[in-house]
């Protein structure tokens, strides 16, 4: 499985937005971008994506920016990833069916079918909750590193 640029750098803002803000905060697309470190051009079409798909609402005027539209305990990286990786979610293309039909029902049912439910099954028992608590850790864990 391979994530595009899209897909992390959407999970990553929107677990940078649950971990530096509050539910209800406005957080500008400048602020994301300086801190992460993307582009503000490309992190505007992500956003597009995660707003199109009701991850994040948009506030216009001076104060404006994203905000999350769910609570970070009710959004999940399912929610961030399928709005913004589409074709990781399409149904698995037929491969043999007209040579060899019952080979490719096989793999259909007993392998890609599975696959795909387990990974949705584990991005929809993530959230951004939690996601934003492990960021806590490690931010805990470098402060006690000592360099010699």
């Amino acid at each position: 499985m391979k994530i595009s640029a899209k897909g992390r750098y959407g999970l990553a803002s929107i677990i940078y937005i649950s971990t530096n803000y509050p539910n209800d905060a406005v957080v500008p697309i400048v602020n994301i971008a300086d801190k992460l470190g993307i582009s503000k051009i490309y992190l505007e079409q992500v956003f597009a994506l995660l707003k199109n798909s009701g991850v994040v609402q948009s506030i216009k005027g001076s104060q404006g920016g994203y905000q999350l539209t769910r609570s970070a305990e009710a959004t999940t990286a399912f929610d961030v990833l399928s709005a913004v990786e589409p074709l990781l979610f399409e149904q698995t293309q037929e491969a043999v069916s007209k040579k060899a039909p019952e080979i490719d029902k096989v793999m259909g049912d007993s392998v890609f079918a599975l696959l795909e439910e387990s990974v949705v099954n584990t991005l929809k028992n993530i959230t951004l909750d939690q996601l934003a608590l492990e960021v806590e850790k490690c931010k805990a864990s470098d402060v006690n590193m000592f360099y010699i």
